[in-house]
């Protein structure tokens, strides 16, 4: 005889979450109710290995309007207006059918927004793939960019930023993001903490189907396997256009002052948003199955209360209020129907066929879940791998080869094959869009703007999980105070393996006390994100990889600043200290062929100070241009100003400290180029004194020629053909092979 796995192992709980269960209802729960609590104590749902770590960091500001625990942060903006953002991972689903992945990933994280009262107005994609000489990696490379640029495209939320990075580790392992931000009047958040005793519950959006059923525990709670393909009917399916009509209903729902709360239906779907709804008033919930509207008449009720299915919002109204609400619904051609009400005594009934099918406390789902401290361990190998320093490493080949290799790299090169797949420009906001340090988006009938970057290097966690984490933090409000803009608050997707292995956990921990040290010293508070485990099959298991998102102010857009160099003639001066420090830089990884060492140190006070001036220099407007130095290290940092701008340099590079090599690529933080205004070199050399940020004058622009005098010379012209053509001379290798099978 075949022995029989117990259901509640089939659905993702150990033995011990299930005598939890029983202990809570006192009794065994039937198999609608254990799906239940599987699908909310899930990791993706319930936080149950990150959320003791995730508590220590600094999520209270002046500026904080609304923090973790709500679909989306909010950050107020001054004069009544607030921004409201957040940064999600679907990276199981996109690894399984990278399209519909990323697609509903799009869907999804807009609908967070909305939930919180605010019109969505950019989206950006952090991704992470694999090497893109396997046909594999471009498969999902392309898929994945469609499906991005399918849904918003769609939908009409611009896609304004984002980046791409490769490595081994996520061959396996896509790492998909996406980040989405809205704009909302402060008054109006909607907080979801509204609604009482007989308000309605109703479901408004797309009818409910048996696509993403599964999706929070099947796949986002455990590793991929080498059958996942077998788990594609977890893997939900968006239709933009519904999402358009539910964004408009919501938003006049919520301007007629219809909604006493609202809810998106995403992980763990109906069961999610009703007991969350009922845990937040502190009551209970009637939930009546029978009034679902059903894609699929046959489905089971865990089946109902478990999908996933697209485009769907809860909405919390009055009683008085539901036939307008209902009428709402149907000028916007979207279906609507009142599924349950709210009710006291705390507990969640659900009805199928006039019987109760489940009967559990709401708060045991929501706020009773497990809570694990997990094992810590450093892996043993970290220590060897440090050791070997790429600074010390002779180096006797051609400058010019290595700098052309560089700034060819998938890691560097333009990013305009994926980019131009999107639209950017949709809603009319955008005054600068892809490519660029930051986006910046206006505020409608104001010259204010937000601008916002994500950022992540994952070789940096890779060699120090603190010092990648601090690092992705900086960088990317280095980004947002390069366009001139004041960093305000930050939100995170943390992007890891499996948390029961002690060396995950380790990682884990150390990402997160490194993105609270920088958060603090930065003045950015955390105001929510998520945290993506799981993300290893076989033997591989992607390194560690904290995306973080950044958004800032611009108190007038029209002086913002550019990266590309505007003119000839202009002083280029270097901002900060540049160290031997090669340690997981991109010249390391391309030329050396190694990802070791110890990654750059951070002086926080210097990132800070250097933040300070950039963007006080923007509000003088004393700058032409800005550009923030990172990968490939001044070298590139200066060919993308000279690309982006069409004008060449002059520079001299001087120290006989540090190797030619070392000058051009070390990756030191805290590290900016600017060009001055013209007959504004003085007054850009007392700022930085003032702020304390060390300035070098290192050349002038001018030319058709990158010029680091002793080191190397190359035309504009050929380094364009180097940085524009990298990644569509890869990606056009997928028409000859055919795409492969997942």
């Amino acid at each position: 005889m075949i022995a029989t796995e117990p259901l509640h192992r089939a659905l993702g709980l150990s033995d011990e979450e299930f005598e939890a269960i029983v202990t809570r209802l006192n009794r065994e729960p039937n198999h609608t109710e254990l799906a239940m609590f599987a699908a909310m104590w899930s990791e993706h749902c319930s936080y149950k290995s990150s959320k003791v770590h995730l508590r220590t960091l600094p999520t209270e500001g002046p500026q904080i309007l609304v923090g973790p625990g709500q679909d989306a942060g909010v950050v107020d903006l001054g004069q009544g207006m607030a921004c409201v953002f957040k940064i999600e991972s679907h990276s199981h689903p996109s690894a399984i059918e990278p399209y519909q992945g990323a697609a509903t990933g799009v869907g999804g994280i807009i609908r967070d927004i909305l939930a919180m009262g605010a019109r969505p107005v950019a989206l950006l994609d952090p991704l992470r793939f694999g090497p893109l000489d396997d046909p594999r990696n471009r498969y999902l490379f392309s898929g994945v960019v469609a499906g991005i640029g399918g849904y918003g495209n769609c939908v009409g939320v611009p896609t304004v930023g984002g980046e791409v990075k490769f490595a081994a580790s996520h061959s396996s392992n896509p790492t998909v993001n996406v980040m989405c931000l809205g704009f909302a009047r402060a008054d109006a958040v909607q907080t979801g903490r509204r609604g009482g005793e007989g308000n309605v519950l109703l479901l408004m959006g797309a009818a409910t189907g048996r696509d993403g059923i599964g999706g929070v525990s099947v796949l986002a709670s455990r590793t991929l396997e080498d059958d996942a393909a077998e788990s594609r009917p977890s893997v939900q399916i968006g239709d933009p256009f519904s999402e358009k009509l539910l964004i408009e209903a919501c938003l006049e729902l919520s301007e007629r002052g219809l909604l006493w709360g609202i809810q998106d239906l995403g992980g763990a779907g109906l069961t999610c948003a009703v007991s969350e709804s009922a845990a937040r008033a502190g009551i209970g919930a009637d939930l009546d199955l029978d009034q679902v509207h059903l894609r699929e008449p046959s489905m089971e009720p865990f089946e109902i209360l478990t999908s996933e299915s697209q485009e769907r919002m809860l909405a919390i109204v009055r009683p008085a209020d539901l036939e307008t609400v209902l009428e709402v619904c149907r000028g916007w051609g979207l279906e609507a129907r009142a599924v349950g009400k709210l009710r006291g005594g705390g507990q969640l009934f659900v009805r199928r066929e006039g019987h109760v099918v489940a009967r559990v406390p709401a708060a045991a789902l929501t706020d009773e879940g497990p809570e694990y401290h997990r094992p810590l361990a450093s892996p043993p190998w970290l220590i060897r791998v440090r050791e070997d320093d790429p600074a010390t490493a002779p180096f006797t080949g051609s400058l010019e080869d290595a700098f052309l290799a560089v700034l060819g790299s998938p890691g560097i090169a333009s990013m305009r094959w994926a980019f131009e797949q999107y639209d950017s420009l949709v809603q009319g906001g955008t005054v600068m869009g892809p490519g660029a340090d930051a986006a910046v988006i206006r505020l409608e009938g104001t010259i204010r703007a937000v601008a916002v970057s994500t950022d992540g290097n994952g070789r940096y966690g890779f060699l120090d999980p603190f010092l990648g984490a601090a690092h992705a933090v900086a960088e990317a409000a280095r980004n947002v105070a390069a366009v001139g803009a004041r960093p305000l608050a930050v939100t995170n997707c943390l992007n890891f393996g499996n948390p029961e292995r002690p060396e995950v956990m380790w990682q884990f921990a150390e990402s997160v006390r490194g993105l609270g040290e920088a958060c603090r010293a930065l003045g950015t508070p955390v105001t929510g994100g998520n945290v993506s485990f799981y993300n290893e099959s076989g033997d591989s298991a992607v390194v560690p990889t904290p995306i973080v998102g950044v958004v800032g102010l611009l108190d007038d857009y029209r002086l913002m600043t550019r990266a590309g160099f505007a003119d000839s003639g202009s002083s280029i001066y270097l901002l900060g200290t540049t160290f031997a420090e090669l340690g997981g830089s991109q010249f390391a990884e391309t030329v050396l062929g190694k990802v070791s060492g110890r990654p750059p140190e951070l002086d926080l006070e210097a990132e800070a100070n250097l933040h300070s001036f950039l963007y006080e220099a923007a509000r003088q407007d004393l700058l032409a241009s800005a550009h923030d130095c990172s990968d490939g290290g001044l070298a590139v940092a200066l060919a993308e100003c000279a690309i982006s701008g069409g004008v060449g340099f002059s520079v001299s590079l001087s120290g006989r400290e540090l190797a030619p090599h070392v000058r051009l690529f070390s990756e030191s933080a805290s590290r900016a180029v600017v060009t001055a205004r013209s007959g504004r070199e003085e007054g850009v050399e007392q700022l930085a004194g003032l702020h304390g940020v060390p300035l070098t004058r290192i050349g002038l622009t001018g030319g058709s020629r990158m010029r680091f005098e002793g080191m190397l010379d190359v035309a504009l012209a050929d380094a364009l053909v180097v940085y524009e053509g990298a990644i569509p001379k890869l990606m056009s290798e997928s028409r000859s092979q055919g795409v492969p099978p997942v």
